[in-house]
């Protein structure tokens, strides 16, 4: 009588597929998190710049025309102070609060050294928003700030910038 030999192990054909199976999802898996990380070092640029929006916004709220009206720079944060966090090299603000984030050139791949991020403080509600301006809207209230790439590629905005 003749006895049957079974298989044990894996072929080489078998182990081949498999180091291709993981080839092609590391070759797809890496740029995303390469992305991902990019864009939580980003977002730091946005966190760096919350406490000039609450600056910002309680000027706007509590300034009088002609007698609390900021200059460049001078809204009461952090302006102007070089590097204030690991990834951002500089904030500042404009005559009408609207702030500046200069990222750093270590923040990763696809942003370089002063590529920005442009907080804009807005009055009213959705149709109705429009860019708050020291002339019109000093003494009210500043309802959101809108966030948008300057000169930074807006694929790497965080999710609270879109």
């Amino acid at each position: 009588m003749m006895t049957v030999q079974q298989q044990k192990g894996f072929t080489l054909i078998e182990l081949m597929i498999v180091v291709a199976i993981i080839g092609i999802l590391a070759a797809i898996a890496l740029p995303a998190y390469q992305d991902y990380i990019t864009k939580s070092r980003v977002s730091e640029g946005i966190l760096a710049a919350s406490q000039c929006r609450t600056s910002v916004a309680e000027v706007y709220q509590t300034g009088t025309l002609g007698v609390t009206v900021p200059v460049a720079n001078g809204w009461g944060c952090n302006e102007n102070i070089a590097n204030p966090t690991e990834f951002v090299d500089l904030i500042t603000t404009d005559l009408n609060g609207v702030i500046t984030v200069a990222m750093d050139g270590d923040t990763g791949n696809g942003v370089t050294a002063g590529d920005t991020i442009v907080l804009t403080p807005m009055t009213g509600e959705g149709a109705a928003a429009a860019a708050a301006t020291v002339a019109a809207n000093m003494g009210t209230q500043v309802q959101s700030f809108r966030c948008r790439a300057g000169t930074l590629d807006p694929k790497f905005l965080p999710g609270s910038c879109k």
